[in-house]
């Protein structure tokens, strides 16, 4: 059974493993979430030897120290790799895009030092999907794309708010975003997406959407955290989800006639 070695990419935001600050700001929302949960989803797949999360590393002192450290270890499997590029100061994602030749750069070096060479690359938005299409062109390797949001479809949205497309690509350098993300679409071994609605609606936008190669892949769900509210109620023995629901329904019914419901039940059987 090959064991594969796994690379993630995700410059911008704040991206820690203990207590990540989801919502910090607009760059620390849900595809840090996303990318922290892959992460540690892969970790524990048994044909997965290592994987590691690749973001920017920041020393700021707005911003907590722990996002200076070049290497997290997340468990044996996981780390998240922090690499310098554009100075130290933490930037908003739209001021990136001229520093990812240098984070490339700097991957490529941390690739040489490890001297191991990941076998697929998963990039994050459209800087991580052009970082990672780099070194997948570099080293002959698989190339997972996954956009999170699109520019096309933002471009248009503030448009429609009276914006001007001068104003857009100065604020948010929409250019260059949209000339990655087609260039991606069209390179990218596989493009996953969550549900066939947003290919449908929004990466048909794209002059390259026919050469996807789209994925769909549903949101999953934490079934620790997220479950039937009737379990609450349900004895600690494993019963199946039928019997779950069933005891669920029997115990609302009896519950309506008893004052005391906790107290034990009292069997009276009487005869006229």
């Amino acid at each position: 059974m090959s064991e594969f070695y796994i690379q993630l990419y995700s410059p911008h935001g704040l991206i820690r493993a203990q207590e990540p600050e989801i919502g910090r700001d607009k760059d620390t929302g849900g595809q840090v979430k996303y990318v922290l949960e892959l992460l540690e989803n892969l970790s524990r797949h048994p044909q997965v030897r290592k994987v590691d999360l690749l973001t920017r590393r920041i020393a700021d002192k707005r911003v907590s120290s722990s996002y200076e450290n070049e290497i997290e270890t997340v468990n044996e499997k996981a780390r998240i790799i922090r690499i310098s590029c554009g100075g130290n100061s933490y930037r908003p994602k739209e001021t990136l895009w001229e520093h990812l030749d240098e984070f490339i750069d700097k991957t490529l070096r941390f690739i040489e030092q490890e001297s191991d060479v990941p076998d697929v690359v998963h990039g994050h938005y459209a800087d991580g999907n052009y970082l990672a299409s780099q070194v997948s062109e570099i080293y002959g390797i698989p190339f997972i794309a996954t956009g999170h949001s699109l520019g096309r479809n933002k471009k248009a949205i503030l448009l429609a708010e009276g914006m001007s497309e001068e104003k857009i690509n100065e604020k948010f350098n929409m250019e260059r975003r949209i000339r990655t993300e087609e260039e991606v679409l069209r390179s990218a071994d596989i493009f996953v997406v969550s549900t066939q609605h947003i290919i449908d609606s929004q990466y048909r936008q794209y002059e390259n959407f026919r050469a996807a190669k789209f994925e769909v892949i549903p949101p999953g769900v934490t079934p620790e955290t997220f479950y039937p509210f009737y379990r609450l109620d349900m004895p600690s023995f494993n019963m199946s989800v039928e019997q779950e629901q069933a005891l669920y329904r029997i115990n609302s019914d009896i519950d309506r006639f008893l004052f005391q419901p906790n107290k034990p039940l009292i069997l009276s059987i009487g005869r006229a």
